[in-house]
């Protein structure tokens, strides 16, 4: 057999069911292949940073590996950013490439380049085949270390004579993997007894929570010990009940602001992700003075990587959950579930008194023009069907989203990591593919929508039938804002205009952009007509365009 059918095979073994990519000549083995493996669709776009978000948001809502076919060295190019956003955000992925006939590397040829040196920066392993022989062992291994914790992308280089070549080496499965360790009953004791000495816990979450479908053992630990939960700045799934009386919202972006937010904790325990994304530096650690930090991780290699906890335990985030609540529910008195009872309450009030106020932030807002973020996002929300799946990239109005929408479980939202933009036109094709019985939308910024607007066509083209959502207040409204930060924090003069900040001159026309690539479109410009434009996109039953005229930068 030859190279590219082990390579087909071990893509069936490992249960791929679709591969994202671009095209290009080098990848000619792979594209003639397809034919004979019908259980794998070939999910095409006109760009590579695309394909590449798609299976990143992909591999997100399906936990499967997402599979990326890229070309050469400026096809990888294109996809870089993207794949470090995967990075970010702990995507399981096998991204390849094709690469030139080996038989040719010394004469330096057209589109050739170290793909290997060019991918490892962002990637868990960057390797080429050098033989066919290698094929089956090495996409083996490819698999497996994309989805060992912390899970993340892989790149491996096709080169075309590699895939051609004869070889006796099969494809080879993974077999069962049981990755997932017990926690250590001395380590879960210590939790707990930290747990039941504090006072005024806080619980910060990430993204493995939602991913090991720990949600509401998490929501049980929190309420059995009175914390609010907060989330990640920048977060790819949805990790605690947005609507809980104790979710507090996503943490800020620097030391000084979450410490502020987290003040008045003794205990912060930080459970499945990285922290902390910071965007501004600050002096000091986030954390309350005096408090101590606990630390349920996946991997060893995330554990007191940043900072040193009192104590800190590895396993499967839903068993580390588990055993932590169980140890809890036994050594708790009755003082301490009397006190936790009362923090309970204490933060459901607070959760009330926060939705009065938002409530009157939204009737403040409700009747500006251009149309206001809290309209646009109530409308919108209002438009949409109860099951709807929503991929964020709403960037400055995603405070108004959180609030808007009562996101209750993982699947319901997905977002982008690494604070690269384009990701969710890009991903919504792979969350569709995922959720092909729900309804999907994303919401994203003009200016963000402007770096991956090609998805428009892949989802025409597949007819995927996505909601896409526009909110077009023609500028980078969040660069404007994080320039009124820099020249707070730098001392710099704050009367200055906002240079090459805004999107107008020519304006962006998006449903226009949308009718040349095969997708309807929908302009709306007057508030009332949000949740009946929405609705009909829905409805419409094949990919659609809305976009939304709001407010710029008040």
């Amino acid at each position: 057999m030859r190279g590219r059918h082990v390579f087909m095979q071990s893509l069936e073994k490992h249960g791929v069911r679709h591969i994202f990519g671009n095209p290009g000549t080098t990848e000619s083995p792979l594209i003639d292949s397809l034919p004979e493996y019908p259980g794998i669709d070939y999910i095409v776009a006109l760009h590579e940073g695309v394909a590449l978000g798609a299976a990143s948001f992909y591999a997100q809502a399906t936990g499967r590996t997402g599979v990326v076919n890229l070309h050469v060295a400026p096809g990888l190019g294109n996809a870089l950013g993207m794949l470090y956003s995967a990075l970010k955000a702990g995507s399981p992925m096998v991204v390849t490439a094709g690469q030139q006939d080996t038989r040719m590397r010394l004469r330096d040829p057209l589109l050739g380049h170290d793909l290997v040196a060019m991918a490892a920066p962002v990637t868990k392993w960057s390797v080429q085949a050098e033989r066919a022989d290698e094929l089956g062992p090495l996409l083996r291994r490819a698999f497996k270390i994309a989805n060992d914790p912390p899970a993340g992308p892989v790149f491996v280089a096709l080169p075309i004579d590699v895939m051609e070549q004869e070889t006796s080496v099969a494809a080879i499965g993974p077999g069962t993997l049981y990755r997932a360790t017990r926690p250590d009953p001395e380590g879960v004791a210590d939790v707990a007894r930290l747990l039941l000495a504090s006072r005024n816990p806080v619980i910060v979450a990430g993204d493995d929570v939602a991913r090991a479908a720990a949600t509401d053992r998490l929501v049980a630990l929190a309420e059995r010990i009175g914390a609010p939960v907060w989330v990640e700045g920048l977060r790819a799934q949805l990790a605690f009940p947005a609507a809980h009386a104790h979710a507090r919202g996503a943490v800020p972006f620097d030391a000084a602001t979450i410490r502020k937010a987290l003040d008045g904790a003794d205990l912060v325990l930080l459970a499945g992700g990285p922290f902390f994304e910071e965007v501004w530096y600050a002096a000091g650690d986030p954390f309350p003075d005096g408090a101590a930090v606990v630390q349920l991780e996946e991997s060893h290699a995330r554990l007191a990587f940043n900072f040193a906890p009192q104590a800190g335990l590895v396993g499967r985030m839903d068993h580390l959950l588990q055993a932590v609540d169980d140890a809890v529910a036994a050594g708790a008195d009755g003082g301490y579930r009397t006190a936790a009872a009362h923090r309970g309450a204490a933060l459901k009030a607070a959760k009330e008194a926060d939705a009065a106020a938002y409530r009157a932030r939204v009737e403040k807002a409700w009747s500006r023009m251009p149309i206001s973020m809290p309209r646009a996002l109530a409308e919108i929300r209002a438009g949409l069907p109860a099951d709807a799946v929503v991929v964020d990239e709403s960037i400055t109005a995603n405070i108004d989203l959180a609030r808007a929408f009562d996101f209750t479980r993982p699947g319901d939202y997905y977002s982008g990591r690494g604070g690269g933009i384009g990701q969710g036109l890009a991903g919504v094709l792979g969350v569709k593919l995922a959720h092909p019985d729900r309804p999907v939308v994303a919401i994203s910024g003009d200016g963000s929508a402007m770096y991956s607007i090609q998805a428009l066509w892949t989802a025409a083209h597949h007819a995927l039938p996505i909601v896409f959502v526009i909110l077009a207040n023609r500028e980078y409204r969040v660069l404007k804002h994080n320039l009124d930060v820099y020249r707070q924090r730098f001392g710099e003069l704050a009367n200055h205009p906002y240079p090459h900040m805004d999107l107008t001159g020519p304006a962006l026309g998006f449903v226009d952009m949308a009718r040349g690539m095969g997708v309807a479109g929908t302009l709306v410009t007057k508030p009332d007509d949000v949740r009946g434009a929405i609705a009909q996109a829905v409805a419409s039953g094949k990919p659609h365009l809305v976009e939304i005229a709001i407010e710029g930068k008040r």
